[in-house]
């Protein structure tokens, strides 16, 4: 039987203001990881067009199938967590493994690229989703402040992912690609230092530690056990650095981890009591809107990088330096957002959280019919005003505060004690399908992919937020029938998620009955 990591015989552990203390080095020891991360992700799509000479097709198969392997992983990981090695130790081992696959990308080869982005995938499967658990176990006999401490979490999660992009791009434009891919390495390195060093000022009290069930066995055993995961996370790097090199294979992928996680919910759910089981339903309710939302949201990293660097008139940043926008309004927002719901939690207001993912999906088609409307705006090189990427970046910015954080919040409080990091995991696969669908829907913005679609009435709403028909491009120089690309579907999916937005407003209600109390 698995221990339960969360005991409720941990001692209070030190505060600063008004949060756990440890809270704190998880921020900064995150927000170095993220660093990393968006810094090679800044660098990967430009990196692949212009340095590997791939084309747009391949460049942004290759970047979702990198995406949604990234978010895959956190299952497996999550569930070594819970069962053999702690948060802790996962979150060491998946650092130390990042921070390597970071600077093997120095190396600018196709071999040390797809191998790099392996090992990189293989130790966000350890880092990612025990960070966020152990973030909502230290929140222990704090419960109404956790939602706080997630926001201000993701606010690091956030700095890193703003200054990344500005310093990783610039560097490696200027400088060279190894150099900033390099400095990635160099941040990752810096989030291990600071999680080490909250580990040793003991700030997280028992929690993260090995299961009992481990600890119970001899040292050399354990170190066997330990080694064993080791060298497994070894041997899958080759086998996702296939996945990438064959990303036209990845929906085989997507079908089996499917089949895979629908089989092991099977199992959870006749394990637990029948509150926990609609409890669970609702958690993978949330993982099918997020999913959605972030199909489609993460085209920042990969066709809006190109659309910025092909059709945006730039003033001040270049094309991989706009990826750190989303997160400087996130910046802006983090904290407002932790003072918004806590004011009005106090006040017995606080939207419900499938109100809140309802308005998140809203905000994204609001934010996507933005760039859709800069086409209005094009000059004589189509090129739009950057003021379009600005606002529909904000305002899909803010459907990101409504979903993303409190996603977070609800996967922890929602999950059986015993199954958080797994339930972690589950929530983290979003991202994973998110980002498979969205190099799908980015592979329609490459000029060639879309000739020919036929879109019936809905070209008609096309033609009302862009002003554009494939008729009126066909006459104009190239530059159009690529934007023509980009702004129709983005106008496109946009209208999706404010369609999908406003049913799960609809059903909102019915949602929070199966959440039994919990907001």
């Amino acid at each position: 039987m698995k221990t339960n990591q969360r005991s409720h015989g941990n001692p209070a552990l030190p505060q600063l203001f008004g949060h756990p203390k440890g809270m704190f080095f998880l921020f900064f020891a995150e927000l170095w990881e993220r660093f990393s991360f968006y810094g090679m992700r800044a660098l990967l799509v430009l990196y692949m067009t212009t340095q590997l000479l791939y084309s747009d097709e391949m460049s942004l198969g290759v970047y979702a199938a990198y995406g949604s392997l990234v978010y895959a992983t956190p299952l497996i990981g999550g569930m070594l967590a819970d069962r053999i090695l702690g948060y802790r130790k996962a979150i060491i081992l998946g650092g130390i493994l990042m921070a390597i696959g970071h600077i093997m990308m120095t190396v600018e080869t196709p071999f040390f690229f797809y191998m790099s982005l392996a090992i990189v995938i293989v130790g966000n499967g350890f880092f990612k989703p025990n960070i966020s658990s152990l973030v909502g176990s230290i929140y222990e006999g704090q419960e109404e402040k956790r939602e706080a401490g997630f926001t201000i979490f993701y606010l690091g999660v956030n700095l890193g992912g703003m200054l990344a992009p500005l310093m990783c791009a610039w560097v490696g434009l200027n400088y060279g690609w190894h150099y900033g891919f390099g400095l990635a390495g160099l941040g990752m390195i810096l989030g291990i230092v600071f999680f080490l060093r909250g580990t040793r000022s003991n700030l997280f009290g028992e929690h993260g530690k090995a299961p009992k069930d481990l600890l119970l066995k001899t040292k050399s055993e354990q170190r066997q056990i330990e080694v064993l995961v080791l060298v497994a996370a070894l041997i899958s790097v080759p086998f996702f650095a296939g996945i990438i090199y064959f990303h036209e294979y990845e929906h085989w992928l997507v079908i089996l981890v499917t089949i895979a996680i629908t089989i092991l919910l099977s199992i959870i759910m006749k394990n637990v009591s029948k509150v926990e089981r609609q409890r669970l339903s609702v958690v993978v309710y949330f993982t099918v809107l997020a999913t959605v939302f972030w199909a489609i949201f993460e085209q920042a990293g990969s066709s809006l990088t190109l659309f910025a660097d092909r059709n945006v008139n730039l003033i001040g940043l270049n094309a991989a330096q706009t990826n750190s926008i989303n997160s400087f309004f996130i910046m802006l927002l983090a904290i407002p957002f932790s003072i918004l719901w806590t004011f009005l939690t106090r006040k017995g207001k606080n939207p419900s959280s499938p109100v809140k993912f309802a308005f998140g999906l809203i905000l994204l088609g609001v934010g996507y019919l933005t760039f859709g409307l800069s086409a209005y705006h094009s000059d004589a090189n189509a090129h739009v005003p950057m003021f379009y990427l600005i606002l529909g970046t904000f305002i899909y910015t803010i459907g990101e505060m409504f979903l993303s954080p409190v996603g977070l919040t609800k996967a922890t409080e929602l999950s059986p004690v015993k199954f958080s990091a797994f339930i972690m995991g589950l929530w983290l696969l979003a991202s994973f399908y998110g980002h498979f669908f969205s190099g799908q829907i980015a592979k329609l913005t490459a000029i060639g992919n879309g000739d020919g679609m036929r879109l019936g009435s809905l070209e008609f709403v096309i033609n009302i937020f862009t002003g554009l028909t494939p008729e009126k491009v066909e006459g104009m120089p190239d530059g159009f029938k690529q934007l023509y690309q980009y702004v129709s579907i983005y106008t496109l999916f946009g209208v999706i998620a404010i369609g999908v937005g406003a049913f799960a407003l609809i059903i909102s209600p019915i949602i929070r009955k199966k959440m039994h109390g919990i907001h």
